[in-house]
């Protein structure tokens, strides 16, 4: 284990034999990181993080932070559970969780550029880029592949469907519909995230289903649930069933086409 003579273990911490803490960072009792974790210099991480295996946290990092929530007390505490092979560049901020029994949970390959923040009981899934300063409020779930540009900023209790992307400077104040680009000071859809889609391997068919169902939902006339039903009636592929299990799961609203 590589350990800075100037970093400040607690007892009551596990740390992985293959892990590595770097100068004048602070693993507080109860935390636990996982193998191959490397804990870069003045990096904070609290007593309620679970971390998983071949993480990276770089200068000032905090995880597991209480969270900016004015009903929090120390025994409201609920944990931060972080999966494998996440990158948290500079002064990235998670909280841990204060109302939900799963607290907040970060999935595996996440990238968060520097200053990106995720607040307290928030579920973030797989392969997503946050840039810098890109921010969730409390209870946000994201599922996979989604590109959060900088300054974008996520309304609490929001979901962000996989693949979508959100502009730069953006306010998300609905659910983000999967596939899609959000842009605005309070967010629409401006069109589909082709770019997304194609690197990840979407064929040119999958790519006309789903822009032939954002059609029926925002384009024909119908009102979402009628054009939802429509949409089911056609035997939908995968990619446009996950856009209607997204709609009618929603609680807040998606978003409007612009």
């Amino acid at each position: 284990m590589n350990i800075h003579p100037t970093a400040i273990i607690e007892e009551g911490a596990e740390l992985h034999s293959t892990a590595s803490v770097g100068p004048f960072s602070i693993i507080e009792s109860g935390a636990v990181i996982g193998e191959g974790c490397i804990i870069e210099s003045n990096v904070r991480i609290y007593s309620a993080t679970r971390m998983g295996s071949h993480n990276r946290a770089c200068h000032g990092v905090t995880l597991g932070s209480e969270p900016q929530d004015l009903t929090y007390t120390p025994e409201k505490s609920k944990p931060l559970t972080i999966g494998d092979h996440n990158h948290f560049k500079e002064g990235v901020n998670i909280s841990r969780g204060v109302k939900e029994d799963h607290g907040t949970i970060i999935g595996n390959h996440n990238y968060m550029m520097a200053y990106s923040h995720v607040g307290h009981d928030c579920i973030v899934g797989d392969h997503n880029i946050f840039a810098n300063t890109a921010t969730l409020a409390g209870h946000v779930e994201m599922e996979h592949h989604i590109f959060l540009s900088g300054h974008t900023a996520t309304h609490q209790f929001c979901r962000i469907g996989a693949y979508a992307m959100v502009a730069g400077v953006s306010g998300v104040p609905q659910d983000v519909p999967p596939y899609v680009v959000a842009d605005g000071h309070r967010t629409e859809i401006v069109g589909l995230n082709l770019v997304g889609l194609k690197r990840n391997g979407f064929s040119p068919k999958q790519r006309t289903a789903i822009k032939q169902a954002y059609k029926t939902i925002y384009k024909s006339g119908l009102k979402p649930a009628e054009a939802l039903e429509k949409l089911k009636a056609e035997d939908p592929p995968e990619e446009v069933q996950r856009i209607i299990r997204f709609f009618e799961a929603s609680k807040r609203g998606t978003l409007s086409h612009r």
